[in-house]
């Protein structure tokens, strides 16, 4: 009886570690649409390896990070991005950094990270920022999850959910942020719903934002 017991509970361990392990890697692409050509194909997931014997020091290896970004048009924030782009060394890590500075009075609107929770840091300024949390008793609503950010201060927003940052202060504020993938993603709401191409049918935007053809017209120009 002790031994089929035991032949039982290794054969019940066995099945679930191996489907504990038994799953799809998360995908670093937005789409990957299966082709057949191999000349027309991309490699997934992230980039090809170099040798390991020809790595150096210089591929884990960033600098400039204490110098403000490129300004985004329109936005009021200037970024410098620390990736595998310019890190080769991160490319399978599953991490990636952003330094940003927001202008006075700005905001990063809503937007979503689909493939990566963000952790942010405030090195100067003072920001409000928060996220959104479907509630699950009634789905037609949010909880709002927001705090004011002083240097020094952390906050979370967790993966794929909807947040903002808004730089409530007088002056330029430094964040750094943190991802948990060397390819978080990037979706803004507004410019993803009114500058889509091809554009979203005029009638489903008033439908679903109960809005009017004037008003409709005037957010695709103000969001493209």
């Amino acid at each position: 009886m002790s031994m089929l017991w035991f032949i039982t509970t290794l054969a019940i361990t066995a099945f679930i570690c191996s489907s504990a392990y038994a799953y799809d890697n998360n995908p670093l692409q937005d789409i990957c649409v299966a082709v057949n050509d191999s000349h027309a194909s991309v490699f997934v997931n992230g980039k090809m390896c170099k040798d390991p014997k020809l790595a150096t020091a210089n591929d884990f290896y960033f600098s400039g990070l204490n110098v403000c970004g490129n300004e985004v048009p329109g936005f009021g924030i200037a970024v410098k991005t620390v990736d595998v782009n310019n890190m080769p060394g991160l490319n399978t890590l599953g991490i990636s950094l952003v330094r940003g500075d927001l202008e006075p009075q700005r905001i990063v609107p809503l937007h979503t990270h689909p493939r990566a929770t963000e952790m942010i840091t405030i090195l100067e300024g003072t920001v409000y920022a928060g996220f959104l949390v479907p509630d699950p008793a009634n789905f037609f609503k949010s909880r709002l999850f927001s705090k004011i950010l002083n240097p020094g201060d952390v906050f979370v927003f967790p993966i794929g959910l909807i947040h903002f940052l808004y730089n409530v202060g007088h002056k330029k504020a430094t964040c750094l942020f943190y991802f948990n993938s060397q390819n978080p993603g990037l979706i803004l709401i507004p410019n993803s719903i009114f500058a889509s191409n091809p554009p979203v049918p005029d009638d489903v935007l008033a439908k679903g934002f109960q809005l009017n053809m004037t008003e409709i017209a005037q957010l695709r120009k103000k969001f493209s």
